[in-house]
């Protein structure tokens, strides 16, 4: 009741326009989801530790940039999660042969204690929940986690963030993910020094095989 009337009050005061085209009631109306490209092709993409990636669009396109940066930086937009998610799930849902991720679980790239407290929620995280459901899997939160604070990656070269990222993750509960085939989910990828850096960790931990999903590939 209280979520309902809460909700209520910030529809009333901070009503929600849609990014592209401002109508009310939404951040992304039906009609300009409608108009972005998602991929119904797949091509294997592998690197060091990286068995796979899968995308569902091209970060370039002026929409879906600025969908994710107000997801990730303020104004903190957390509804758009929805949005967002199901641009990944169409992706699958378009594929000839959609991948069988049965004995996979999923795993989202960990924010530091200071950014999540600071930004409220963790990205990753969210859009790794709404992927749970679709494939009906496991997400486990409590493995992977981000021990040093960085700054933000969007402004360096592709060397700065290599470094940046370097030895900033860690394994917690390893013994849930030996073995294990793990479905790295994040919002982006770019020069995929964060996958890289994340999949290596749990790689030395002992996981099987880890397979990149994220909304966009730059």
């Amino acid at each position: 009741m209280l979520n309902k009337v809460k909700n209520f009050l910030l529809n009333l005061f901070y009503p929600k326009y849609c990014f592209l085209c401002q109508r009310e009631g939404t951040y992304l109306c039906q009609d300009c989801l409608s108009t972005l490209e998602i991929s119904g092709f797949h091509q294997k993409f592998s690197t060091e530790n990286l068995s796979d990636l899968y995308f569902a669009t091209s970060y370039q396109k002026p929409l879906i940039k600025n969908l994710i940066q107000s997801f990730k930086y303020k104004p903190f937009v957390k509804e758009l999660t929805d949005n967002l998610s199901s641009l990944i799930i169409e992706h699958f849902q378009l594929l000839e042969k959609p991948p069988d991720f049965a004995d996979f679980i999923l795993i989202p790239v960990p924010m530091e204690k200071k950014k999540l407290k600071w930004r409220g929620f963790n990205q990753a995280e969210e859009i790794g929940k709404e992927l749970s459901k679709f494939f009906r899997i496991s997400l486990l939160n409590n493995v992977l986690a981000k021990i040093k604070e960085t700054p933000a990656q969007v402004d360096l070269s592709e060397e700065e963030r290599k470094e940046n990222i370097r030895n900033a993750f860690s394994i917690k509960n390893g013994g849930q993910i030996l073995g294990r085939k793990i479905l790295l989910v994040d919002d982006i990828y770019t020069t995929g020094s964060t996958l890289t850096e994340c999949a290596k960790v749990l790689k030395e931990a002992g996981a099987k095989e880890i397979i990149g999903i994220v909304i966009a590939r730059g």
